[in-house]
């Protein structure tokens, strides 16, 4: 695998925003982590949320989000939380 483009869950859109905040490999990607990237995304796109905190941690985990565990999604939400990220950018 080379292009983020090959995880499960990273479409164009995903992958233009992670290789703007300068993150342009599946090893820079798994290296940094799903709750790091999302902070550097969210620097450039404030309307970063869970969705894509899921879909981040599911290219790092090689898994369709659907698939992390309840325990790993709850987790994921109290990152934002403690961020005081909305889980939902549209609930602000």
């Amino acid at each position: 695998m080379k292009k983020l483009s090959d995880l499960p869950n990273i479409g164009k859109t995903l992958e233009e925003k992670l290789l703007a905040v300068g993150i342009s490999s599946p090893e820079e990607l798994m290296n940094k982590g799903s709750e790091n990237a999302l902070m550097q995304i969210r620097a450039i796109d404030n309307t970063a949320c869970f969705s894509m905190l899921c879909a981040l941690e599911g290219a790092i985990q090689g898994i369709r989000w659907h698939g992390l565990s309840v325990e790993r999604k709850e987790e994921l939400k109290q990152f934002l939380k403690m961020k005081n990220i909305p889980i939902n950018p549209m609930n602000k």
